[in-house]
């Protein structure tokens, strides 16, 4: 009696994470990276990390934290909220990058070129091993994988300016109509998606960690695809990481505040479209990430996943309120009462 009441405390416990997370697709810790909590010490009860290690979920007597870690030096602690979608649903926030459109292997493409600069080597590739780590989170954490690993000696200031040279340039070239015709293309069934929705009255807001630099080119290429109107008008919300801090320029948070932290998701509900922290839960998000599931949850909203991304690969399906494979199922989902 006693192990099946601790087996169904557990289960309880876990469901803050999501309706269907189990304990056997996290890794347990004994302790947390940064040291602050301990299993079995004050009030501690256990420590999961997601596959790809970047959040730690800290159950305690009292409730579940979220350590999010940093490359840059600057971690955080949140407390986990249970979510759940309740209809009506009065908004939709939708990631950008792999949700909305497909464009991850540009964006490797130029993070490789960036590396290939920094170490003055025109033929350098990136491994299959290190697309976990080059995508999903900001620039600048993706950079600083790429030293440690490839060019140690290098400063992160200096493959910053590089990315940006290469970026700035071949966005400039697709604005103009030329450049990399396959660099961003629209997601299966993201018209037909949208424009139901928007038919429904729902308001949809678009987020994402990018640059607004790096996602407005991809944004306006996505509708000249789809032959919609301008995105300004279509969309309710729409949040980037803002603009890079650089020498002589005025920047914007955004290297130390992106996915999977929740305060993008947060300021487009909140403060794009005006929907009251008591009214989350008739708020649902969809993406394609582990970051961005993470993001999602931390800032009280329902994640949707969407197939595609590395969601199953980083450990985070559990956490997803569904999981689907496409739009189609998403608008059902959504629509339905």
């Amino acid at each position: 009696m006693v192990l099946a009441e601790h087996a169904e405390k557990a289960k309880i416990e876990l469901s803050i994470l999501g309706p269907n997370a189990n304990e056997s697709e996290f890794i347990s810790l004994e302790k947390c990276s940064d040291d602050s909590f301990h299993v079995g010490r004050n009030g501690v009860r256990c420590i999961l990390t997601t596959r790809d290690r970047k959040v730690e979920f800290v159950f305690l007597e009292s409730g579940v934290l979220a350590y999010i870690k940093s490359s840059l030096g600057y971690p955080a602690y949140y407390a986990v909220q249970p979510t759940r979608i309740q209809k009506p649903v009065d908004a939709v926030l939708m990631d950008l990058d792999g949700t909305t459109v497909r464009s991850e292997d540009f964006w490797v493409w130029i993070i490789e070129r960036s590396v290939a600069s920094a170490t003055d080597n025109a033929k350098f590739r990136l491994e299959e091993s290190d697309i976990p780590y080059v995508s999903g989170h900001s620039v600048s954490e993706h950079l600083e994988y790429c030293i440690r690993k490839y060019c140690p000696g290098k400063t992160l200031e200096l493959v910053r300016e590089y990315y940006f040279e290469h970026s700035r340039r071949e966005l400039n070239e697709i604005m103009q109509g030329r450049g990399r015709i396959d660099a961003f293309s629209p997601t299966t069934g993201l018209k037909d998606f949208l424009l139901g929705i928007k038919g429904k009255g729902i308001k949809i807001g678009l987020v994402t960690s990018g640059l607004y630099e790096k996602a407005w080119p991809a944004i306006i290429s996505v509708f000249r695809h789809l032959n919609i109107d301008d995105p300004q008008i279509f969309y309710d919300a729409i949040i980037t990481a803002g603009f890079p801090l650089r020498k002589g320029d005025v920047g914007t948070l955004g290297e130390l505040s992106p996915k999977p932290h929740p305060w993008l998701y947060s300021e487009c509900s909140r403060v794009g479209m005006g929907i009251a922290v008591e009214k989350r839960f008739h708020v649902v998000g969809i993406e394609d990430s582990g970051a961005g599931i993470c993001s999602l949850k931390l800032a009280g909203f329902a994640p949707i996943g969407i197939a595609g991304g590395n969601i199953v690969e980083s450990g985070t399906k559990g956490l997803c309120e569904h999981y689907c494979e496409n739009f189609e199922r998403i608008y059902d989902i959504i629509s339905s009462h």
